[in-house]
């Protein structure tokens, strides 16, 4: 296959002028900036379009169901060998940016790279307690056009990658949240997309189940991922974790029922 790029840089965004123009910056060391926008009603495409080489807009009626549809029409549009996806509240550094450039200039596999992330709420970098659908520290964002594959869940959705090569020098800079309201409110997002995907699925198991898997996480979080050394701020995220499960969980009951009912009555 013949690339005409290099490297490109990919951003799927929906509504992020607050954010994204930091985000495209840090990309300048790409061959190529591809941006996705779904359904944006701000000013994000007049951001993108001062820093992008191709720019697209879908929604519904692309097809654009799902966040797993929107990035693998980004991936499709990408004409580099290597793809760098970062999203809008992310940034690349300056050190990221370098081992980049030099893995895909000596590396000749094809595959995927794990990448580092450092994230922070507000000011502050949170490095311990990131886990399950709630935060992660490390994501597979450098690879080989066609060795990812993104899934149709609505939120996290799930990834098919080729060969693993490795991990990235250098971290991604991700903003989360603002503040712990804003953690609040990406809770009640994330979990309201996910009881729709469990819905829709139908993959809805007895709520005892979903009950130890959420203490599982809230364990995970708050012990294995050593949260406990944040302070508050790790039992925060462990407590995030677990209320990820238990809401979505109830939520797509009320997804799955309310319709049931409708026909009754």
């Amino acid at each position: 296959m013949t690339h005409k790029f290099h490297l490109s840089g990919l951003v799927v965004a929906h509504n992020e002028e607050d954010v994204i123009e930091d985000a495209l910056k840090s990309l300048s060391f790409c061959d190529e900036i591809v941006v996705c926008l779904d359904r944006c009603s701000d000013g994000t495409k007049v951001i993108a379009e001062k820093y992008a080489d191709t720019v697209l807009e879908g929604g519904l009626a692309e097809g654009w169901e799902s966040e797993g549809k929107r990035r693998n029409s980004g991936i499709e549009a990408c004409e580099g060998k290597w793809i760098f996806e970062l999203d809008a509240d992310e940034r690349a550094t300056p050190e990221l940016a370098a081992s980049i450039g030099h893995i895909t200039h000596t590396v000749t596999e094809e595959g995927t790279y794990l990448v580092g992330v450092d994230n922070y709420i507000g000011d502050r970098l949170v490095r311990y307690g990131w886990a399950g659908s709630f935060g992660t520290t490390a994501v597979a964002r450098l690879f080989t056009k066609g060795s990812k594959q993104w899934g149709d869940q609505k939120v996290h959705p799930t990834v098919e990658m080729g060969k693993k090569l490795g991990r990235v020098e250098g971290q991604i800079v991700h903003l989360v949240d603002k503040d712990i309201d804003d953690m609040i409110d990406r809770l009640q997002r994330y979990t309201t997309a996910r009881a729709a995907d469990m819905a829709a699925f139908g993959n809805l198991p007895p709520f005892r189940t979903t009950l130890r898997k959420g203490f599982t996480r809230f364990y995970k979080s708050y012990w294995g991922r050593k949260g406990y050394k944040e302070g508050r701020m790790g039992f925060l995220l462990a407590l995030m974790a677990f209320l990820f499960m238990v809401l979505s969980h109830i939520k797509a009951e009320k997804d799955i029922l309310e319709p049931v009912k409708e026909k009754i009555s």
